[in-house]
């Protein structure tokens, strides 16, 4: 009776390493056949989100050594940077995608990833914010409370944190482009 139960746990083992096999086999599968797909299609959102931050743009070149940094150029001239950062949120990482000109203006962001509270926080990545923050220059883009202050950012009510996070990112991808040869 004990060699039986013996047998049966060995058989049981085999049962479950067999499946697991079977089964990392097919996710392997699917992968190797969607995987070049899914990496065009991630691109080509990639290329769409940069032609709708600055459209008169006719090519896009990678910055060597900074990942997903792209310069926007029209007539073999820079009109522009494309910066990603990811500044922290009230749900978590927010991660935008900054348009910034050679003059260190603000041209438009978008947010590829946000977890922001809906209808508060996820109004960062929406009008009427957004055109806050578009045609700023560095020095301007600081969240205020105080409605006099026309030249800042007026915090969005209710979602402070928010208003800070989508400010601090465009902030930063300002401050890279500065670095980067555009004037702040």
């Amino acid at each position: 009776m004990t060699e039986n139960k013996g047998n049966n746990l060995v058989k049981i083992a085999m049962n479950l390493i067999l499946t697991c096999l079977v089964s990392g086999c097919i996710i392997g599968a699917v992968f190797f056949i969607t995987g070049p797909t899914a990496r065009a299609k991630a691109e080509q959102m990639k290329e769409e989100s940069m032609r709708g931050l600055v459209p008169q743009a006719e090519k896009f070149t990678s910055v060597a050594g900074e990942k997903d940094t792209f310069v926007a150029e029209k007539d073999g001239k820079k009109i522009a940077y494309i910066i990603p950062t990811a500044p922290k949120g009230y749900g978590g990482p927010i991660k935008l995608l900054t348009a910034v000109s050679t003059d260190g203006t603000v041209i438009d962001y978008v947010a590829l990833e946000a977890n922001e509270t809906p209808g508060l926080g996820d109004r960062g990545a929406k009008e009427p914010f957004k055109s806050q923050i578009k045609g700023k220059k560095e020095a301007s883009l600081e969240v205020t409370k105080d409605p006099s202050q026309k030249d800042k950012v007026q915090a969005m009510t209710g979602a402070t944190i928010s208003s800070r996070a989508f400010t601090l990112g465009v902030k930063q991808a300002v401050e890279k482009a500065a670095q980067m040869g555009g004037k702040s």
